[in-house]
């Protein structure tokens, strides 16, 4: 993906997903991604803790990419109130649970993107020390801050000439403003 693949990391996380009944009727359950576990081992909806009705689940273990150029994202995400991941899921179409886990991120941005289709649930969790200290190790190495450039005008005059003024397809002087083509149906 990069040309660089030095600017580029991964780590396996695994995603919690815990099931607690729900407070209404029409919901039966009620799935939210409560944890994230840096480094997990492969899992497919492995039982973690049940109280009761509450049961968490070692849900899957997707990779956490960093890239070279998304550290902005990362350094907004870093700087929040309290620093997270995005997990981004999908209703599964097949299957005894209801949901797939698509992807993990660190970037609010990529995070955003995935909220706008209604197609995906993005759920926001905490991230742990050591995987804020990863992801902060990653941005202080590759960040580099963008100079402002401020834009400057060209020097081409553009109010000197007003449109229709000049046209030979207008007539005469008291249609100066009127357009050819409005002039043309007027014609017809």
């Amino acid at each position: 993906m990069y040309h660089n693949p030095r600017m580029y990391r991964v780590m396996p996380v695994g995603i919690v997903l815990r099931k607690a009944p729900g407070v209404t009727r029409w919901v039966p359950w009620n799935w939210t991604a409560t944890a994230v576990l840096p480094g997990a081992g492969p899992a497919d909806w492995r039982e973690l803790r049940r109280e009761g009705e509450v049961v968490e689940y070692h849900a899957a273990t997707v990779p956490l990419e960093l890239h070279g150029a998304e550290t902005e994202a990362y350094l907004t995400g870093l700087t929040a109130e309290v620093p997270s991941v995005y997990v981004v899921m999908r209703e599964a179409d097949e299957g005894p649970m209801p949901y797939e886990v698509l992807l993990i991120t660190a970037s609010p941005y990529q995070a955003q993107d995935y909220t706008d289709s209604g197609d995906e649930i993005v759920e926001k969790i905490p991230m742990p020390h050591g995987l804020v200290a990863w992801v902060r190790e990653f941005v202080e190495e590759f960040h580099q801050e963008e100079v402002f450039v401020k834009r400057r005008r060209d020097k081409k005059r553009v109010d000197l000439q007003e449109d229709g003024i000049g046209d030979a397809r207008v007539a005469k002087a008291g249609d100066i403003y009127a357009s050819p083509a409005l002039k043309r149906r007027r014609l017809q």
